[in-house]
């Protein structure tokens, strides 16, 4: 029995990079999909007392904000203006190829440190309720001596509990300096991994039943998709263990002790994390195998019961097709009560054999 089934476009492993063969090391050049039609670029300054978040429209508005003693936050939603990022490079003194690593959306999660500026690379992910999958963009911060700057793929994101924590005051993030807001940021991007994981498991948990009761083509399609899921969360979520043990660690100068203390927290987040993509990885490799079983046992009956009803239907063929032979020196041919007598003959095979197979516990 086959059984056939689409398949969902899954995301692309590997993205496109041939406009930058050949080309010079920190060349800008955008790796991956345009995800919005135009550049947003925001800013939330604040210290201690006050606050203020606006929207701009050009990288110059944000210089004299950097000028500030205050702590700045720069949001850029939309990496495909290359100008923009070349702008902000010259402006903040950044390195060519810390530029060209935004500019890659295929990017590992990693960390570099510049001496003026520490560079970061995450994977933010979200959940999409309607096609029922995990969303993975790139985000990639940058900590300076009094400013965060992010640099996001699309508006979307899980900042917004940061945002209303500075601007509503709350904990002690106003009373701290931009390596905090740099620690705030990545926190709340590990904690959001715990959210599309508990999605990710609560299918999980429905399909178990489904896998054993009543397994179909739709079955495998979500086993399908858990299963790419969990491929790519892996793959974003993995490198973050040397990422943030780094951090923590220390060596940077822009990172104070205090604000370390909560980086071995993230840590420790982070490691929970990895446990539960690779228990989640076994329960849909388990799925998988449950469901090829369940096909299998269930073609398994079908063919035990055609097995059955062959079995039945034999003796009776062989019984018709004796007294279907015309041979005219056959006695029974002349019996008055020879037709009654094998049908009877036939329904008293057919009942022998059901009450048999019934006995032995085959039916």
């Amino acid at each position: 029995m086959s059984q056939t089934f689409q398949v969902k476009k899954r995301p692309t492993i590997v993205k496109k990079r041939k406009k930058k063969i050949g080309l010079p090391p920190g060349t800008p050049i955008f790796v991956g999909r345009k995800k919005i039609e135009d550049v947003k670029i925001t800013i939330l300054d604040y210290d201690e007392k006050d606050c203020e978040e606006k929207e701009v429209k050009t990288v110059e508005d944000c210089l004299p904000f950097k000028a500030r003693p205050t702590i700045t936050w720069v949001n850029i939603d939309g990496l495909h203006e290359t100008s923009i990022l070349e702008k902000f490079g010259k402006h903040f003194n950044l390195h060519h190829l810390l530029l060209e690593d935004i500019l890659n959306t295929d990017q590992r999660p990693k960390i570099d440190d510049y001496e003026n500026h520490l560079y970061v690379v995450l994977k933010m992910l979200n959940y999409d309720e309607e096609r029922k999958s995990v969303v993975i963009e790139q985000v990639s911060l940058i900590l300076g001596k009094n400013y965060v700057l992010t640099f996001q793929e699309r508006h979307e994101d899980v900042f917004d509990p940061i945002r209303e924590r500075i601007k509503g005051k709350k904990g002690k993030i106003r009373s701290c300096g931009a390596d905090y807001l740099f620690y705030a940021l990545i926190d709340v991007i590990v904690d959001n991994y715990f959210l599309i994981l508990e999605r990710l498991s609560e299918r999980m948990e429905f399909l178990e039943e489904e896998v054993v009761t009543a397994p179909g083509t739709e079955t495998l399609q979500i086993i399908h998709s858990l299963k790419t899921n969990i491929i790519f969360i892996r793959k974003a979520v993995w490198p973050l263990r040397e990422l943030i043990s780094r951090l923590e660690r220390g060596g940077s100068a822009l990172i104070q002790n205090e604000t370390q203390k909560y980086l071995r927290d993230v840590y420790d987040h982070t490691i929970q994390v990895i446990d539960t993509v690779e228990t989640l990885r076994d329960i849909v490799s388990g799925l998988l195998d449950i469901y090829l079983s369940s096909i299998s046992n269930k073609m398994n009956e079908v063919m035990k019961v055609l097995t059955i009803i062959a079995t039945i239907v034999i003796p009776m063929t062989v019984i018709s097709g004796i007294y279907g032979m015309n041979f005219q020196l056959m006695p029974e041919l002349e019996w008055p009560i020879g037709y009654p007598i094998a049908l009877f003959l036939m329904l008293l095979v057919a009942i022998t054999m059901i009450g048999y197979f019934r006995k032995k516990g085959w039916l």
